[in-house]
């Protein structure tokens, strides 16, 4: 890498985290250019530059972020020793993430990325490949296998995910869902309607 490409990714890095900690406390409404060019050091032709616009700036934090959780799901799948550890260790994983990254989770359930990744989900998707492809194969072959029910993949996602995601975005955005009482209620649940 040369050292142009080195100082444009720490360039990158500045503003995303600049980005992350305005919205941690001015929310959405507070990532200006203005506030990002004062929080990161970088100039406003870089922010442009390197992101487009604002709403680049937002994305990009969102994919980031989107990246690490997914990271952390197929994690936590890879070191199931079977199908109904690997629904209890997506909970965790995913609502001990939620718990430890409570502004990117917040932005990560916002409108603005929702809305995002519905108008762009095939962008999305390829733009998480590498992470989505283990979580599927590793759906297949507990399918294949008999320990997960034969259903398609993603009614099996969205039966594993939907009250997870319904939990961390009430714990988000009212405060009144205790995480521990989710994390220990919910995988036997979600078992139940995807087990075999």
């Amino acid at each position: 890498m040369s050292p142009k490409q080195k100082r444009g990714e720490a360039t990158v890095e500045q503003v995303l985290d600049a980005a992350l900690r305005i919205y941690s406390s001015s929310g959405e409404a507070g990532l200006t250019v203005e506030a990002v060019t004062r929080t990161s050091g970088v100039s406003s032709g870089s922010v442009y530059h390197h992101f487009g616009s604002m709403h680049g700036v937002v994305i990009a934090l969102a994919e980031r972020w989107l990246g690490r959780l997914l990271g952390e799901l197929v994690t936590a799948l890879t070191q199931a020793e079977d199908a109904r550890a690997g629904v209890e260790r997506v909970v965790h994983a995913y609502l001990g993430f939620v718990r430890t990254h409570p502004d990117a989770a917040r932005l990560l359930h916002s409108t603005t990325v929702d809305r995002y990744g519905m108008e762009n989900i095939e962008k999305v998707r390829d733009a998480q490949e590498a992470r989505l492809s283990p979580i599927a194969e590793w759906v297949q072959s507990y399918v294949t296998g008999g320990q997960l029910a034969p259903l398609p993949e993603q009614l099996i996602e969205s039966l594993v995910l939907g009250p997870v995601v319904a939990v961390a975005r009430r714990w988000i955005s009212v405060g009144d869902v205790d995480l521990d009482a989710a994390v220990a209620a919910l995988p036997d649940r979600i078992w139940r309607s995807v087990s075999p």
